[in-house]
């Protein structure tokens, strides 16, 4: 039976990562699949076989530069007044598409709620997809990623008047729990190892953890990278594609490992190399490596633990040391730390020598790196994007949940 889809994510690598391979895997099974996000996303997902449907992209976002880690009540309050605002422009123009030519489901980005009140409008059906750990009726991620902020928190309450503002205009019924991702829909595909999850128990069938949906790119990526010191250890630093370092902590890695007794895949995204000073020649800094690749050869893995990265470090079995900016991000290292996997450091007094010394303990550790291994075999056997389409076919056809 041949589907009509429409995905939707407006904004942001690490939603649309995970869902691209997704798409991909609903294109190969013969089904008609469109993709709804902004002109920065055009290329990825015509990479995928899937049509691009445009939505208007989000205004710039102004904020300080970070230096460390962020992410409380008021800062968050701001940015989700940001978000919404450009989600709102988006949600006119995806019920339009979705009004002229109606899609069999709508599969969207829980954060990206355009496609939850589309379907909803329409009486379509829709998948929510979750790119980060899952909240429930006993574990609240807003709550323990930004100091208590939910609904009746004084910061949110001008977001709740642009809500209330967005309804009168528009007719749209949008709810603070809407914003703040806590509704959950018929079918929850969530793409983080079950075995990660906090509080998994506390789940219904209606949420489904897929683990990472990597589709082609681990085929895709095999050999298009190789250490230059094979006979080394490798650590490999990648800060994410959001937040990136400054060229001071960049140069905290190479002194940390100056000896030679490690080699380096170091990411720096827009940071200048050349105001990173003299490298030592282990030392190998780009814009941006084939991640996948660079894991399955590394050791460590010194990250700010987007779930994407930690999804990827899990996959390869890689040990981590991970320095979050944001509060999802250190609540993700947390748990690293807490499954022993991996290490937190504190931006605050980092070091070569503490970095250094962070490094060799999660490499070494006999304990962490049987761990590694329990979990790497877990995240490899759960289902990805395969199972992610099998699950939304048979949520369209009624069918009992498989796998």
């Amino acid at each position: 039976m041949s589907l009509r889809l429409l995905f939707v994510v407006l904004i942001g690598q690490g939603h649309i990562n995970p869902m691209l391979p997704l798409a991909e895997e609903a294109v190969r099974r013969g089904h008609r699949v469109e993709f709804a996000t902004c002109a920065d996303h055009a290329a990825e997902v015509a990479a995928t076989g899937a049509r691009w449907v445009e939505l208007p992209g989000p205004p710039p976002f102004e904020a300080a530069p970070v230096s460390g880690p962020i992410g409380g009540p008021a800062a968050m309050g701001v940015w989700a007044r940001h978000y919404t605002a450009a989600m709102a422009a988006a949600q006119e123009a995806l019920h339009r598409h979705c009004a002229a030519d109606p899609p069999d489901v709508i599969v969207y980005d829980s954060t990206n709620w355009p496609g939850r009140l589309t379907a909803r409008s329409l009486g379509l059906p829709s998948v929510r997809c979750v790119p980060y750990l899952a909240s429930s009726r006993t574990y609240s991620l807003n709550v323990r990623t930004t100091d208590g902020l939910r609904p009746g928190h004084p910061a949110l309450e001008p977001l709740a008047a642009d809500c209330a503002e967005f309804t009168g205009r528009t007719g749209f019924p949008l709810t603070l729990a809407d914003v703040l991702d806590e509704n959950a829909d018929d079918l929850n595909l969530i793409f983080v190892p079950r075995a990660f999850q906090p509080a998994v128990e506390s789940f219904g069938p209606e949420s489904r953890f897929i683990g990472p949906t990597l589709g082609d790119r681990e085929r895709a990526e095999s050999g298009t990278w190789s250490p230059r010191h094979p006979g080394l250890p490798l650590v490999y630093v990648s800060l994410g594609s959001a937040l990136t370092g400054s060229s001071g902590f960049y140069r905290v890695c190479a002194d940390a490992f100056a000896d030679g007794r490690w080699e380096v895949a170091m990411t720096v995204g827009g940071t200048d190399p050349a105001g990173l000073g003299p490298l030592p020649p282990t030392v190998t800094v780009r814009q941006r490596f084939p991640q996948l690749a660079v894991l399955g050869r590394a050791t460590a893995f010194i990250t700010h633990a987007g779930m994407n990265s930690v999804a990827e470090a899990l996959y390869q079995g890689v040990g981590t040391v991970a320095l979050p900016f944001t509060g999802e991000q250190a609540v993700n290292a947390d748990r690293l730390r807490e499954l022993g996997l991996g290490e937190r450091l504190s931006w605050d007094g980092l070091s070569a020598d503490v970095l250094r010394s962070a490094v060799e303990r999660v490499a070494a550790d006999p304990a962490m790196r049987a761990r590694r291994a329990e979990l790497r075999a877990s995240v490899r056997d759960s289902g990805g994007a395969v199972l992610g389409m099998d699950l939304v076919e048979a949520h369209l056809r009624g069918a009992p949940a498989v796998g």
